[in-house]
């Protein structure tokens, strides 16, 4: 049976237009102030601009409604919280980003009014992540949130999955239902991916070592946090050559990572022993553009509720502002005194200053700390190394944080407390491994771009 009969123009455009618009402000770099950025970033900046001075306090607050909506959850248990799938996703977290939250909003607070020893709040410390980067994260977040979805729910994610099943089984051993993940991680966030692998997981429609493999390696850095550090490191202007280089150090990690161990080791068995492989087919009669497009206007016309899609926009606004600033402003405030007042992270970067060197890359032993800073956060790097003088240095400094991937204040606490088989072990292995991989890349092209 031929099924290649044509779309209605007003499906394609259902689909089309919503994705394009995404696309155009989350992807397409324009001038702005003698520099070029994506649009998202601008009206980031509007936001960051005009709203500065309560930001910080706005934030401090939010951070107090996580950790008390936490608390009240994890003792009590109200029904109207866990009745919603909305807000027992915000307050019934872990062990792990309980602490987080507690810590986070203490040190929010310390630092807000000034309370305690100076080395929480000074400058270097929690008032660098309150009143510099908090602000940055707050705006940027209230924009992706609302625009994702024009990336998220109009299709745009099941056509490049259907054109990339070709690709994903060959080039990275993995499923084609894979590339949704990824797309997903890239355009949304790492979370996201890993929220999704889980469940593909759980499901059955990935085996262990897929699932470790996707988990690990495909829940990439979104967008979102990508501005978040190329802002941070005032390397705005550089956000096309900055995007590439990432995309390609990524490909290059994503094509050995599954390959080598620890990954290459995990065994090829289900979560559940008795499911059947998912077929992976294109339906015949359908070439794989005109399949991936008919998925793609089938969810754009189920995602024609505008009211649902500005509910759901909302809701991930106050998702990322509840769960990830107690969470950057604990685990960043804590590392940032340790490097502060402590040579740990100097000891730990020791070992990256003769490969630095050998890379030819300016004040190696100033960004040295910053290559191992990443897997407490992916901010630390850019916090640490904002100062550094020379913009190649911090360039490569934003780039190879951002590869890296496995931070545990957000990537890595969740895959630890999801059910894929990855232990703190095989993340700190992952970890030096990516970073190994795909630093000299990102100097090479640095070479050619500075």
């Amino acid at each position: 049976m031929n099924h290649t009969q044509s779309h209605k123009l007003t499906d394609i455009l259902k689909f089309l237009v919503p994705s394009l618009i995404g696309v155009f402000l989350f992807m397409i770099p324009v001038p702005y102030k003698s520099e070029m950025t994506i649009p998202v970033a601008i009206l980031a900046k509007w936001v960051e601009g005009n709203f500065v001075s309560v930001i910080p306090a706005i934030s401090v607050l939010f951070m107090f409604i996580a950790t008390i909506g936490t608390i009240i959850t994890k003792i009590a248990q109200p029904s109207f919280i866990m009745n919603s799938s909305f807000l027992r996703r915000l307050f019934d977290v872990n062990g792990l980003f309980v602490v987080a939250r507690i810590v986070g909003t203490i040190l929010g607070a310390m630092t807000l009014w000034k309370i305690g020893p100076e080395w929480v709040w000074s400058e270097n410390t929690g008032a660098l992540l309150l009143y510099s980067l908090i602000p940055i994260l707050f705006s940027v977040f209230l924009f992706a949130g609302l625009f994702l979805p024009l990336l998220l729910d109009f299709g745009l994610l099941e056509l490049c999955g259907a054109l990339l099943t070709k690709i994903m089984r060959p080039v990275f051993k993995l499923p084609g239902r894979s590339s949704i993940d990824c797309i997903a991680s890239w355009l949304g966030d790492g979370t996201i991916g890993v929220l999704l692998t889980n469940k593909q997981y759980e499901d059955g429609f990935y085996t262990k070592r897929e699932a470790a493999v996707i988990g690990t390696t495909f829940s990439v850095v979104s967008i979102t946090f990508s501005i978040v550090v190329i802002t941070y490191m005032k390397l705005e202007h550089m956000f096309g050559a900055y995007y590439f280089t990432i995309v390609v150090a990524g490909l290059v990690a994503a094509i050995i990572m599954p390959r080598i161990p620890p990954l290459s080791k995990k065994p090829d068995t289900y979560y559940h022993e008795h499911h059947v492989p998912v077929d992976e087919t294109v339906p015949a009669g359908y070439t794989p553009f005109r399949w991936g497009l008919k998925q793609a206007t089938d969810v754009a016309k189920r995602n024609s509720d505008m009211v649902k899609i500005l509910k759901n926009g909302i809701q991930t606004v106050i998702d990322m502002w509840l769960g990830v600033l107690p969470v950057v402003m604990a685990i960043g405030t804590v590392a940032l005194i340790i490097a502060e007042t402590t040579p740990v992270f100097e000891w730990l970067g020791k070992p990256f200053v003769p490969l630095l060197t050998l890379l030819q890359v300016p004040e190696a032993s100033a960004a040295a700390q910053t290559m191992v800073v990443g897997f407490a956060d992916m901010f630390l790097p850019a916090i640490i190394g904002s100062g550094i003088e020379s913009e190649f240095t911090r360039f490569v400094i934003a780039c190879v944080s951002v590869t890296q991937l496995i931070y545990m204040s957000e990537v890595g606490g969740l895959l630890l407390a999801s059910k894929l088989p990855i232990t703190f072990k095989d993340l700190v292995v992952i970890f030096l491994l990516r970073t190994l991989i795909t630093l000299p890349i990102i100097v090479f092209i640095a070479h050619f771009i500075f």
